[in-house]
């Protein structure tokens, strides 16, 4: 079992572990909790009433959060001709073909995210073994194969994220930095929730979303009410 802080026990002794809070006040405890000296990233984890065992109940995506993620994301484009031009013009810090292929081959990981053009992907897919287990590999399901590079280098670079159910049916994202405010933070967590909606697989039966809970980098975890989903469901 790992062991915990003081300043981190001295947070939990402050929260109820068994309320559930509305979207505002349970980011507002979040917050409240946080303790690092650093501005930390509030995280949402929701866990979801799928069985990612099997193909048609996978929930998988991405969502361009209204205000960003307060990371700064270096983006890689694999593109060639207009398209490259196209990449580098959104902001792309690394623009190429065989010669980046190349680079992370022989182990250059100087980067974030990665893109590509569909034209690029029988090249690209020689580096799966490296960028899949790192989530890096471009992949047209959550928008980073695409022939409309330019806007998917912005919207990484605006704070797009990408997400995906894990075996214990839970999807984890990060939803900005501390810093942020409630507000700006709840606005970017009402925007994922609504994906994560819009994607619920035709084969799920009975509750969707089951629980969700938000946690500053180093504090303790605050459950929110899962009833509020079910209601932006309904409207």
């Amino acid at each position: 079992m790992p062991r915990h802080g003081k300043k981190y026990l001295v947070a939990k002794e402050r929260l109820d572990s068994t309320e559930r809070h509305g979207f505002e006040e349970g980011i507002s405890r979040a917050l409240e909790a946080s303790f690092a000296k650093f501005d930390e990233t509030l995280d949402l984890a929701v866990r979801l009433g799928v069985d990612p065992r099997h193909a048609d109940q996978m929930v998988r995506g991405s969502v361009v959060l209204p205000h960003g993620t307060g990371r700064q994301v270096r983006v890689l484009a694999f593109a060639q001709g207009e398209k490259a031009k196209e990449a580098e013009e959104a902001g792309a810090e690394h623009v190429g073909a065989e010669d980046l292929i190349k680079q992370i081959q022989e182990g250059w990981l100087d980067f974030d995210k990665a893109v590509a053009t569909p034209d690029m992907m029988g090249q690209v897919g020689k580096l799966g073994k490296i960028l899949g287990p790192r989530g890096m590999m471009p992949n047209a399901k959550v928008g980073t194969v695409t022939f409309d590079i330019g806007r998917a280098v912005s919207e990484l670079k605006a704070g797009r994220v990408e997400f995906r159910v894990d075996k214990a049916g839970v999807v984890h994202v990060p939803l900005g930095k501390v810093s942020f405010g409630v507000a700006k933070l709840q606005a970017n967590m009402i925007s994922f929730l609504e994906t994560i909606n819009r994607l619920r697989p035709p084969t799920t039966k009975g509750t969707y979303v089951r629980s969700l809970a938000v946690s500053t980098t180093m504090g303790p975890g605050v459950k929110l009410d899962p009833n509020q989903v079910r209601e932006m469901s309904k409207a």
